[in-house]
């Protein structure tokens, strides 16, 4: 849940700040149900997204709150 929180925050982020989200090769099928995000952005955001959640799971871990 966590890891899955910090991708939707990371791909908010994206949403938010990426200028030209279309540019470069399209992801496969329907370009909206990724947003209309091209495949570079969202690796973009879902590689931010991860090293967010491993950052906030090794600190929710440390805490002892996992």
């Amino acid at each position: 849940m966590v890891m899955l929180a910090c991708n939707v925050a990371a791909i908010a982020i994206g949403k938010a700040t990426i200028q030209q989200p279309d540019v470069g090769p399209a992801m496969p099928g329907d370009a909206k149900f990724f947003g209309g995000f091209s495949a570079g952005a969202v690796l973009g955001t879902t590689s931010l997204g991860h090293v967010l959640g491993l950052g906030a799971i090794q600190g929710l871990a440390a805490q002892g709150l996992l």
